[in-house]
């Protein structure tokens, strides 16, 4: 689990300070990055940055929860809940899962997975639905 901790360190650094080299380190030179609301697929260390400094700048203050870290060979699965502001003030949380495939220590493939209608809705309006959250405990 030593790499999907090194992962969610530099995300929640990402969060709390706005430092996103942290992130930017953990990406191969050769990266994609993206996620369902994105039509783009962000390639290198260049696109790894425009990613997460728009992940960043989408949102106000945030807050990520892990709540099951999976990790198998090279690949990390993370199901996570985040929560704050969007920049417009509205309040916003939504959940999904992340999937991370690493070549050695260095992430070679990121890939969110969220319903992106509901955090639209969360980042106009404040009115996305809400799930249940499961009752089972961090891996």
């Amino acid at each position: 689990m030593e790499r999907a901790q090194r992962f969610v360190d530099a995300l929640l650094k990402l969060e709390q300070d706005g430092d996103i080299e942290p992130m930017v380190a953990l990406f191969a030179d050769d990266a994609q990055v993206s996620n369902v609301a994105s039509p783009n697929i962000y390639s290198g260390l260049d696109g790894a940055r425009r990613f997460w400094t728009e992940y960043k700048g989408t949102l106000g203050q945030v807050k990520s929860v892990f709540r099951n870290m999976i990790e198998s060979g090279d690949r990390v699965a993370l199901e996570w809940e985040t929560q704050g502001t969007a920049r417009n003030g509205a309040a916003i949380a939504y959940e999904g899962v992340s999937i991370i495939e690493w070549d050695g220590d260095r992430v070679r493939r990121f890939f969110a997975y969220f319903d992106p209608r509901a955090l639209g809705q969360e980042l106009s309006h404040g009115t996305g639905p809400r799930s249940e959250v499961p009752t089972t405990t961090p891996a």
